[in-house]
């Protein structure tokens, strides 16, 4: 009796013992999105509040990965599915059960309480491959989690930069407009000169005048617009718009040939990399596993059960034990099995179909990326002669009309003219920062060395 309440006893404490992760299933967790802004700054990460110095691009990432709920949502999924596998894996280990029982019973006068207690160890021996299929199936599931937060990173990160771009983007309209603002002003200034000595006339100065008003309305139209986009990103890394926070310099870049391989080994490596892939892969083994467990679940098993007893019965006491085998043979269950195997290997197909559509879209994504980085590469190089083609026909412009040779209206054009190329520069340096991430995603490389060459150029 007193070996049995001791054992009893343990059996008590193994659900705390279970607490610490005997299994040592915490191993196969991916590892946690880490950022990168305490290594490099010696801030704390996921800040509560946004540094007081200028943001970079990373520093921009390191927050939004940090604060946006979908990483905690990913690694959630991830603990879930380690958890799972702990318990297809529990299922290899042997399960002791606790029971007692006390009764009061009586006749013509006399009564007794009966006591008993027993303590019985089952364990499955053999089940024909059915716990082994169901730690298969949760080893894949827990790959196909760790594949979409992988998926779901990169997604992020991508939406990140495409908020931290348009800000700077917004930014460099507002100094686009201040500079034409600034040359309307002088365009302006020129005509009430020559009004003035009277080589000009009113319809000069009307017209530089609307010019310059127009000019002051676009600035102001692109400082809101800025603002915007500012609350946009705020929104991004994790806090509300009216934060206030300032943007570090981007510094100039050319186009790289990084990506300028041929298409055809890019879908190939994408193939290879891409996370969302992966996990679809992983998806499918996960279901061909669910296959075999259901296929097993109408196979015979072997199991032991053994444990001690004890009774008390009118004061007598008595101890004793039992060891032994069962063989369970199922015979006929309905068809439940049956169509438990249908349904499994259906789900295969689903699985298969899925991944192979995938698969497609990985190969036109790798396409469509290709071609707009190839089209924002060549706008970019393109826009750079057409700002400084526009800017000397625009000095040109007002020299010869502060000498009397040209017309305003020559001016008026010339700076109209620059102040469209400028903005098409803008776009251009926009369409190419967000094309180069987008093909980086759709290749599966997105991550923080892409932005390894931006935090380059900020060194002296």
């Amino acid at each position: 009796m007193p070996s049995l309440l001791a054992a009893l006893c343990l059996a008590g404490a193994w659900p705390a013992a279970r607490a610490a992760d005997p299994l040592g299933t915490e191993a196969y967790l991916p590892l946690r999105i880490s950022p990168q802004l305490a290594g490099r700054t010696g801030e704390a990460p996921c800040a509560s509040a946004l540094p007081t110095r200028p943001l970079g691009v990373v520093d921009v990432v390191d927050l939004a990965l940090c604060n946006n709920p979908q990483t905690r949502e990913v690694w959630a999924a991830a603990r879930l599915q380690v958890a799972l596998l702990g318990v297809a894996q529990a299922a290899w280990l042997p399960a002791l059960d606790a029971r007692g029982t006390v009764s009061r019973t009586w006749s013509e006068g006399t009564g007794s309480t009966p006591r008993s207690a027993a303590l019985t160890l089952s364990w499955l021996l053999y089940d024909f491959g059915a716990r082994s299929a169901g730690v298969d199936n949760a080893r894949h599931l827990l790959a196909a989690a760790a594949a979409s937060q992988d998926a779901t990173v990169q997604a992020l990160f991508l939406a990140a930069l495409q908020a931290y771009y348009t800000a700077q983007a917004n930014r460099a309209a507002v100094d686009a407009a201040r500079q034409a603002e600034r040359a309307s002003q002088e365009s302006l200034n020129a005509a009430e000169v020559r009004y003035k000595v009277g080589t000009g006339t009113p319809a000069d100065r009307l017209q530089a005048q609307t010019a310059y008003s127009q000019a002051v309305l676009n600035r102001i139209r692109a400082e809101g617009e800025f603002q915007n986009a500012l609350g946009g990103l705020a929104n991004a890394m994790g806090f509300d718009a009216n934060q206030a926070f300032v943007l570090d310099d981007i510094p100039a870049l050319l186009p790289d040939a990084g990506f300028e391989r041929d298409i055809g080994a890019l879908i190939d490596e994408a193939r290879r990399r891409r996370p969302d892939l992966a996990a679809a892969e992983a998806q499918v083994a996960a279901a061909q596993a669910g296959v075999e467990q259901a296929r097993a679940a109408g196979r015979p098993t072997i199991a032991l059960a053994a444990g001690p007893t004890w009774q008390n019965v009118g004061g007598v006491s008595s101890e004793g034990g039992s060891v032994g085998l069962t063989l369970s043979v199922p015979i006929f269950s309905g068809f439940s099995t049956t169509y438990r195997v249908r349904a499994a290997e259906a789900q295969v197909e689903v699985k298969g179909a899925q991944r192979d559509r995938l698969a497609r879209q990985v190969a036109l994504d790798v396409w469509r990326s290709r071609q707009g980085l190839t089209t924002a590469s060549q706008s970019l190089k393109t826009t750079a002669a057409l700002v400084a083609s526009a800017e000397q026909s625009e000095k040109v412009a007002l020299g010869r009309y502060k000498a009397g040779l040209g017309s305003i209206l020559d001016v008026l054009n010339a700076q109209s003219a620059l102040a469209a190329a400028r903005q098409q520069r803008i776009q251009a340096t926009l369409d190419w920062q967000v094309s180069r991430a987008a093909l980086a995603q759709a290749v599966g490389s997105l991550d923080y060395s892409l932005l390894q060459s931006a935090e380059a150029g900020k060194q002296p």
